[in-house]
């Protein structure tokens, strides 16, 4: 935190306590969203499915670019941010079904 760091105002660490709030809040839903994703990884490579559903990928952009602009975000970054979040995903989903995985 920053606190009563010297040079800081104190509007500024404010401001800077909840961005570190946000932050952790970001991280655990990730952690969360990410073991998720790995049980539905062993759930497709169990049931012989493919790694990747493009079909439901384009509908979660149609639908996160909506939730997007509703809430004031770029839905272009918005797009980008979960495509990002879908490569790992298909990355950890290919590993799982090759036998890789190390959970």
């Amino acid at each position: 935190m920053e606190r009563g760091v010297p040079g800081v105002p104190p509007e500024l660490a404010r401001y800077r306590a909840t961005i570190d709030n946000l932050d952790a809040a970001l991280v655990h839903l990730l952690a969360e969203r990410f073991r998720c994703t790995q049980l539905v990884g062993h759930l497709k490579a169990e049931l012989d499915l493919p790694p990747s559903d493009p079909g439901r990928e384009r509908r979660q952009v149609a639908r996160l670019r909506a939730l997007a602009a509703d809430s004031g975000l770029d839905p272009v970054f918005a797009e980008k941010f979960f495509a990002f979040i879908v490569a790992e995903v298909i990355r950890h989903h290919e590993a799982i079904r090759d036998g890789q995985d190390h959970d």
